[in-house]
C-alpha cells in the first residue's frame, strides 16, 4: 500500500500540537496558486510558466507569466503587466519569448514579444480577434498561431425598420448548425477557426487557411514555408464530429494536400526537427466507449504511414520530438498517476518521470504539462494529493523542484493521510483501485463517518492528485473514499454499484474506524448520476448528493448537449452512459439504468444541485428527480444556482455549494443542528437576499 506523506514531497514538517489546529478551509481555496504551461528554453537554461492564482475580490482566477534559471534561482515575474497572460513560447534560439495577454482596450488580446537580454516587451499585433496555440516558425522569423473568423449571422428576411426611442425586444436568434454551443461559453458566433501567422517584428498578420471548416492543432514545416494541421473537411463534418485528417498547406494558401485519410480522429500532430516525419496520434473509430489513442509517424508528404508499437495498453497525448529526430515523448497515465516517457521508433519505451497534474483544481482528475530542450531536460508540473502545480526538472536522470508556491499556505497546516487501496470486486473478483484521505489527527480508537466521492466522467479517472474538495472534507472529520470504476456496456448502474459497494464493504472490514451507520454519498455530473442511482439500489448511505444528474434515460436521450450543440443519443448509444444501444432496440436497459422509475426503493435523504444554465446535462433531469421524490413524500432538497453552468464557475456559488453540503452531511452524519434552509427552505422572493445557514 502506497502512503503519501507531505515530507515525501519535502514540503515542511509538521508537529502535532500545530497540525490539530490549523486546517484546510473553505476561505484557503482562494489562497492556492498553481502553475501551468512550463516552458524550457532550447538550451536548458532557463524556465518561463504561466502562474495562476485565485482572486477573491473578483470572484475568478488571473495568471501571469514567471521566469526563472533552471536551477530554481532568480525566480520573478515577467512582465509588469496587470492583464492575464498566457501561452508562452519561446524563439528558435533562445533569445525572445512570444505569449499572449489581454490588450486592456476592451478588445480581446494581442501577441506580445519579451526580450530576454534586455527584458524589454512589447504588443507586435493589432488583431480582430483572440489569438491562441502560438507555435514559431524554425527560422525564428514568423509566428503562427490560431484565431476565430466570424462569418455572417444567418437572415431569412429584413428586419422591419424601429421607430426612434422604440424599446423592441431583441431579434430572434437564427442557426441552421448542428453544432451551435460550446461547453463553458454558450451560444457559438457563426464562423470558423483559421491558421494566421505574423512576422516576429510585428505587422499584419496573413490569414492561411480559408476553407470553411475549424482548423485544429498546426505545426511548422521545417523550411518555415508551409503548415501541417488537423482537421476534417468532410461535408458531414457537423454528424462525423470524431473524425479528423492531417493535412499540409503553403504559407501562400497553396498546394492544400490531405495526408490521410480513415475514419477516425487523426490529431496531436509534431514534425520532426529535421523535417522528414510527422508523428500523430489517433485510431480507427470502431464506435465505442472508450479507445486507446495509438501513435503514428509518417514521411512529411503522408507516405509511409505505420504505427508505433510500444507494448504500452495506455491512450498517450502531447508528442514532442527529440531533437535528434530518433524518437518521441509523450505523457500517458497509468492507475492514477501521468507519468511522461520516451520511446524509439522502434517502440522502446522508457518511463521518465511521474506525478505529472496538478492542473484541474477541484477534484483529482488528469492534466498537467510538459516541455523539453535540445539537451533533453525536462520541466513538468508536479503534483500530489497535498499540492497543486510546482515545477520539476527532469535532468540527468534526477528529478529538481524549482518552486513551491504554496508554501506559506501550507505551512503549519495538517491536511491528513491519503493513501491508495486496491480491493476486488465481489462480483468477478476484478482488482479495482480507490483511495481514502483519513482526517487530521486521525485516532485509530475513534470511530468516523465515511464520505464516497462518485467521479463524473465517466471516461477520465481520479488518481493521487491534489483535491481541495477531498482535503476539505477529510478536515472536517470525514474519511473520504474515492474509487474508479470498471464499466460493463449496457449496465453502468450494476457496475457502479459492483465496484463502490465492494469498496465500502473492504474498508469497513480493513478499518475498523468507519462508522457503518454513518455513510454518506456524493457525485457531480456522472457521479450525480451515480449517486441517484445507488440510493435506488442499497439503503446503507444516510445522506446523499447528486450534482447536475441525470435521472431518466429516457428524456435524457432525447435531448441536447447544449454545451457541445451534439444530440445527447451519441453518448447512450456509442459513448460515456455505456448502454450500447437505442431506446428502441433496449428500453429494458434505458429503464433499469435511469433512477426515476427506481425512487420508491429510496429511504436516503437526496440534496440535488442543478442550474439552470448547465450546457452538458439538461437541468430538468435534477427537476424530474426532485419532483419524483418530493411526490413520494421523500426527503429532498434542490439548489439551484441561477445562470451558471454545469461545473459551477462562480466562485461564490462553490463556497456556497461547499457550506450547504458540509451543513446537510453534518446534520445527517455528525448529529448536528439542522440549519434553516435545510428545515424550512428559502422562498423565491428570499433568493439571493437570504442565507439561512443558521
Amino acid at each position: 500500500m502506497m502512503k503519501y506523506h507531505l515530507l515525501f514531497y519535502v514540503l515542511f514538517i509538521f508537529s502535532s500540537s500545530v497540525n490539530a489546529q490549523n486546517k484546510f478551509e473553505n476561505l484557503d481555496v482562494f489562497e492556492l496558486q498553481y502553475a501551468l504551461d512550463p516552458q524550457i528554453s532550447p538550451d536548458g537554461s532557463k524556465v518561463v510558466y504561466i502562474r495562476t492564482k485565485m482572486d477573491i475580490m473578483k470572484d475568478g482566477k488571473s495568471s501571469s507569466l514567471w521566469i526563472m534559471n533552471s536551477d530554481g534561482t532568480n525566480h520573478q515575474k515577467l512582465t509588469s503587466l496587470v492583464k492575464n497572460e498566457s501561452n508562452p513560447r519561446w524563439s528558435p534560439d533562445g533569445k525572445r519569448i512570444s505569449f499572449i495577454s489581454n490588450s486592456g482596450d476592451g478588445n480581446g488580446s494581442e501577441i506580445f514579444i519579451y526580450w530576454v537580454d534586455s527584458k524589454q516587451y512589447s504588443s507586435i499585433s493589432q488583431l480582430d480577434g483572440s489569438p491562441r496555440s502560438l507555435n514559431w516558425s524554425p527560422d525564428g522569423k514568423s509566428i503562427g498561431f490560431l484565431m476565430f473568423v466570424p462569418e455572417k449571422t444567418l437572415q431569412l428576411v429584413s428586419p422591419p425598420k424601429k421607430p426612434k426611442n422604440a424599446k423592441w425586444a431583441e431579434k430572434p436568434r437564427i442557426t441552421d448548425r448542428l453544432k451551435h454551443e460550446a461547453d463553458g461559453s454558450g451560444y457559438m458566433r457563426e464562423g470558423f477557426s483559421h491558421i494566421f501567422y505574423i512576422s516576429s517584428d510585428g505587422g499584419k498578420p496573413t490569414q492561411v487557411t480559408k476553407e470553411k471548416y475549424n482548423h485544429r492543432e498546426f505545426d511548422w514545416k521545417s523550411d518555415s514555408k508551409g503548415f501541417v494541421f488537423s482537421s476534417n473537411y468532410n461535408v458531414d463534418w457537423q454528424y462525423d464530429y470524431r473524425n479528423s485528417e492531417l493535412y499540409s498547406i503553403k504559407i501562400d494558401g497553396s498546394s492544400l494536400k490531405t495526408l490521410t485519410n480513415r475514419k477516425g480522429p487523426d490529431r496531436g500532430l509534431a514534425v520532426s526537427p529535421d523535417g522528414k516525419k510527422i508523428a500523430y496520434l489517433g485510431y480507427n473509430d470502431k464506435v465505442q466507449t472508450y479507445q486507446i489513442t495509438r501513435l503514428y509517424i509518417m514521411n512529411i508528404d503522408g507516405g509511409s504511414k505505420k504505427e508505433i508499437k510500444m507494448n504500452l495498453d495506455r491512450s498517450i497525448s502531447s508528442l514532442k520530438w527529440s531533437s535528434d529526430n530518433k524518437g518521441l515523448y509523450f505523457m500517458y497515465d497509468n492507475e492514477g498517476n501521468t507519468k511522461v516517457a520516451y520511446s524509439s521508433l522502434g517502440g522502446k519505451t522508457t518511463k521518465l518521470v511521474d506525478n505529472v497534474g496538478g492542473t484541474t483544481i477541484g477534484r483529482p482528475y488528469g492534466g498537467g504539462s510538459y516541455s523539453i530542450s535540445k539537451n533533453n531536460h525536462i520541466v513538468y508540473t508536479m503534483t500530489s494529493p497535498y499540492n497543486p502545480a510546482d515545477l520539476v526538472i527532469y535532468a540527468n536522470g534526477e528529478n529538481t523542484r524549482l518552486s513551491n508556491l504554496n508554501y506559506n499556505l501550507f505551512k503549519g497546516k495538517d491536511l491528513g493521510e491519503i493513501e491508495d487501496i486496491w480491493y476486488e470486486s465481489s462480483v468477478d473478483g476484478r482488482k479495482i483501485q480507490g483511495w481514502i484521505a483519513k482526517p487530521p489527527g486521525f485516532d485509530p480508537n475513534n470511530k468516523y463517518p465515511l464520505i464516497v466521492e462518485n467521479h463524473g466522467g465517466p471516461i477520465s479517472n481520479y488518481g493521487d492528485r491534489f483535491s481541495p474538495e477531498v482535503l476539505l472534507y477529510s478536515s472536517a472529520g470525514y474519511v473520504v473514499f474515492i474509487p474508479n470504476i470498471e464499466y460493463k456496456p449496457g449496465y453502468p448502474a450494476k457496475s457502479a454499484y459492483n465496484c463502490i459497494m465492494s469498496g465500502v464493504d473492504h474498508l469497513l472490514q480493513k478499518n475498523k474506524q468507519i462508522d457503518s451507520t454513518r455513510m454518506g454519498l456524493q457525485g457531480q455530473s456522472w457521479g450525480g448520476y451515480q449517486t441517484a442511482q445507488l440510493i435506488t439500489m442499497s439503503n446503507r448511505f444516510c445522506a446523499a448528493m447528486a450534482g447536475a444528474p441525470v435521472s431518466n434515460m429516457f428524456s435524457a436521450y432525447g435531448g441536447i448537449r447544449w454545451g457541445s450543440g451534439l444530440n445527447r443519443q451519441f453518448q447512450y448509444e456509442s459513448s460515456q452512459s455505456r448502454i450500447g444501444k437505442t431506446i428502441w432496440e433496449a428500453p429494458e436497459l434505458y429503464y433499469e439504468n435511469s433512477p426515476l422509475f427506481h425512487l420508491p426503493k429510496v429511504e436516503t435523504p437526496l440534496l440535488i444541485m442543478h442550474n439552470d444554465n448547465d450546457g452538458a446535462v439538461p437541468w430538468y433531469q435534477g427537476i424530474e428527480l426532485y419532483n419524483g421524490m418530493r411526490r413520494l413524500q421523500k426527503p429532498c432538497w434542490m439548489l439551484n444556482y441561477n445562470d451558471d453552468d454545469h461545473n459551477l464557475k462562480n466562485m461564490a456559488n462553490r463556497i456556497d455549494l461547499s457550506i450547504r453540503m458540509r451543513q446537510f452531511f453534518d446534520h445527517y452524519m455528525m448529529n448536528k443542528k439542522a440549519p434553516k434552509w435545510l428545515k424550512d427552505g428559502i422562498p423565491a422572493k428570499k433568493k439571493g437576499k437570504e442565507l439561512r445557514y443558521e
